[in-house]
């Protein structure tokens, strides 16, 4: 077996993490493997090795296999702009927009050019563990799909079907996703998986039977809850703060206007200690908070006149008032520069919030790269990351990595996502904050501890009958 597909019940049970745990469990065991999704939807993207823009899920799993993210691990990102619009990026570069009204007539012509990128992987990789995206049962979207049942079908690919138990009604979600499917579809599902369950597993026997004889195919697996520091497609992972450092934490808050992106460069403050950290949607809850961040954003001037709209601007004023930080990241640091002119992405003039002596104009080329270099005016610390916009501001490049800083030193901007990536650097500018209770780890060493933490998980729960054809399939050398 050369590739498998995870499919699942629904969004959000856990297939973008449960394909990272699989693709660690191979890569340890010596199976050379890739990710892939064909199609994705998210604001929450990555720059490839190769130049081009992918979601930030296939990064991570191209992190858990050990080798390098390309555009042809996800050859169509769709990044939603408004509710019936959304970017579309093809093999890394913006190729349009998208309306939702033609959505399934204009993805039909996608489905050549992702099956030659999962080819291309397939002649590189012994095995390709592919992920589907939210449900293959819903009938509104199977005209056309390349996401799911459509892909499998055309690429001839196996499928695992996910249920998350934790949310309650696996066992419907399950089988009623297999009553829906077509005969030659449900056909292509080889075993069911169970995600996120939490007590005595003991208690499940006679469900599983139940299920099997039900479904007339074999459980692969009961995955237990974990507590890992990984980030999901859509939602920053959950931190669980220590009760040691009650009292003593240095409070976060993160504003989660509509149309935040990026937000995993929030994770690695999320991870310290010292640290109480929030994302919020009201005004009323940004306080108590010592640092505010106005993280990305996939459509400044919306999420800009819904701060203004709901609230939220007395409150910052008030906040700067009394000593507080600020921190703008990417489309956050748009917002708090002076104006933004459009030269056609989003249209329009706006005046910006003014913290910040900073202007911006929109082009139509995105701007894409990584970064590794020392930080200038923070001990030369090393700063790993990636810029993804089409605004270009003027910046000091004396301040590196952040491209401009108030004269108080209350509000930062920076266009780089994962700043924080690094420990050293993280540590000291901490400290400029004032926090004290860091451990400087690289998030990177956070990252695979939680991916070996879930691939032992997956080693201990999958049936090694149903896994072994996967871990034989090794590069000769």
């Amino acid at each position: 077996m050369n590739a498998l597909m995870i499919q699942g019940t629904a969004s959000g049970v856990g297939k973008s993490v449960l394909v990272a745990g699989l693709c660690r469990l191979l890569a340890r065991n010596g199976v050379s493997v890739a990710p892939f999704k064909p199609q994705n939807m998210s604001n929450n993207a990555a720059v490839t090795i190769d130049g081009g823009e992918i979601g930030r899920a296939q990064a991570l799993q191209a992190l858990a296999c050990g080798i390098e993210p390309t555009v042809h691990m996800n050859p169509v990102l769709i990044k939603p702009e408004a509710d019936e619009r959304a970017q579309l990026v093809v093999r890394g570069k913006v190729a349009g927009t998208l309306q939702a009204k033609r959505f399934r007539e204009d993805r039909i012509s996608w489905m050549q050019m992702v099956l030659d990128s999962f080819a291309q992987l397939q002649a590189l990789y012994d095995v390709v563990i592919i992920e589907g995206a939210g449900s293959p049962a819903e009938p509104n979207l199977r005209d056309g799909d390349i996401a799911n049942m459509g892909f499998a079908e055309a690429a001839d690919v196996p499928v695992w079907l996910v249920g998350d138990i934790d949310c309650g009604g696996v066992f419907a979600a399950l089988t009623g996703s297999l009553d829906i499917l077509s005969a030659s579809e449900n056909a292509r599902v080889k075993a069911l998986l169970i995600n996120r369950f939490r007590g005595n597993l003991d208690l499940l026997d006679d469900a599983l039977e139940w299920l099997e004889n039900k479904t007339a195919r074999p459980v692969a697996g009961v995955v237990p809850w974990l507590a890992l520091e990984l980030p999901e497609e859509d939602a920053p992972f959950r931190h669980a703060l220590s009760s040691e450092h009650e009292g003593t934490l240095f409070n976060i808050a993160v504003i989660a206007y509509p149309r935040l992106s990026n937000h995993d460069d929030i994770d690695p403050l999320a991870s310290e200690a010292g640290v109480n950290l929030r994302f919020v949607r009201s005004p009323d809850e940004l306080q108590p908070a010592d640092l505010i961040i106005l993280p990305g954003s996939k459509h400044v001037v919306s999420d800009l006149n819904w701060l203004r709209d709901n609230g939220f601007v007395p409150v910052l004023e008030s906040h700067l008032r009394y000593g507080g930080k600020l921190l703008g990241i990417c489309g956050g640091m748009q917002l708090l520069g002076t104006h933004i002119e459009d030269a056609g992405v989003e249209g329009g003039y706006a005046d910006g919030l003014g913290w910040l002596a900073l202007s911006t104009t929109m082009q139509a080329e995105k701007t894409l790269k990584r970064v590794d270099q020392p930080s200038v005016c923070f001990a030369d610390k090393r700063v790993t990351g990636y810029e993804i916009h089409h605004g270009e501001s003027n910046s000091e490049k004396t301040l590196f990595p952040f491209e401009l800083c108030s004269e108080d030193k209350q509000v930062w901007g920076t266009y780089l996502h994962g700043l924080f990536e690094q420990g050293a650097f993280r540590k000291i500018w901490l400290e400029e904050m004032g926090v004290r209770a860091t451990n400087g780890l690289d998030q990177q060493q956070r990252t695979m501890a939680s991916l070996d933490l879930l691939a032992d998980a997956l080693e201990q729960a999958i049936d090694p009958v149903l896994l072994e054809p996967l871990l034989r399939r090794k590069t000769c050398q």
